[in-house]
């Protein structure tokens, strides 16, 4: 058996599963991955084999398992980084991307020291990529688990970035002041849970059994309880024209907008991702 004759299993398998594109992009990531063989390499040597095909078609059973690639694979890019994840993680979105790209933009001329907090950090992918790309950042992350906060460390060590993290439940609001203790802050950003029970049937197995239910979802009657949270605890540690930014559910811009209203915020900015989709929200302390 050789690596093309892999590569027709891969579809015969995976195609009623998959795009056909997903499929070859699935398969190309393994190889590199695990071969170091690439697209083109295979292209000019379409006869190549490998001497121990055992970790590719272990990775076949659990793409039919529909197993996320990222948690097969132990890691994933973001923001041109490279994050180990796990089942303990979420997988970083490319919309998230678009969050931390919208904070540099903000923040690029800085020239003064910035100090961030990351709420519900997981795999640290929004304090890591903020501390690696804005050199004069400060940067803190929580998360309430003790795994995400794990690879989170490590992660933040192998892209050689120094960000200080703490375990802590943001709904426990008098915990927190403790843990963060007389800290204030340029930046609060947030990617919490926020996709409500009743969205579940629009998502995919692949999302829905392995990815970890407490950062993905919450109550249909609460679906703003960490936004909440986070903003009333922003209200008292953001500096004066510190900045709250959320990435947040498609479905509910208008009532973040109303939320950070309530909470006195002002210049609040409601964002779109890429596929036109309210997914980003930012608002300004400002002290009248």
């Amino acid at each position: 058996m050789n690596l093309k004759e892999v590569q027709y299993r891969f579809h015969k398998e995976l195609d009623a599963l998959y795009d056909k594109e997903e499929v070859d992009s699935f398969f190309f990531l393994l190889t590199e991955a695990y071969f170091k063989v690439t697209r083109l390499k295979l292209a000019m040597e379409p006869q190549l084999t490998i001497n121990n095909y055992d970790p590719i078609l272990a990775a076949l059973d659990s793409l039919k398992q529909q197993q996320p690639i990222q948690y097969i694979l132990g890691e994933t890019d973001f923001f041109g980084l490279s994050f180990k994840v796990n089942e303990n993680t979420l997988i970083p979105r490319p919309e998230t991307e678009e969050l931390v790209a919208w904070i540099i933009s903000e923040f690029r001329n800085q020239k003064t020291e910035l100090k961030i907090l990351d709420i519900g950090t997981g795999s640290g992918c929004i304090a890591i990529s903020l501390a690696k790309k804005i050199p004069n950042a400060k940067v803190y992350a929580l998360d309430v688990s003790a795994e995400a906060l794990k690879i989170a460390k490590q992660n933040a060590d192998s892209n050689d970035v120094k960000v200080s993290f703490f375990q802590a439940n943001i709904l426990e609001i008098q915990n927190l002041q403790t843990i963060i203790n007389n800290l204030n802050f340029d930046i609060i950003v947030s990617n919490p849970p926020y996709v409500r029970e009743l969205e579940k049937e629009l998502m995919k197995p692949n999302v829905l059994d392995n990815e970890p239910h407490l950062a993905l979802f919450v109550d249909d009657n609460n679906p703003l309880i960490f936004y909440k949270a986070i903003a009333q605890f922003a209200v008292n540690k953001l500096i004066e024209k510190g900045m709250l930014f959320f990435e947040i559910n498609e479905y509910l811009g208008e009532d973040m907008i109303q939320l950070l209203e309530a909470n006195q915020f002002k210049d609040i900015e409601l964002k779109k991702d890429f596929f036109k989709k309210d997914r980003m929200i930012k608002g300004v302390k400002i002290n009248d």
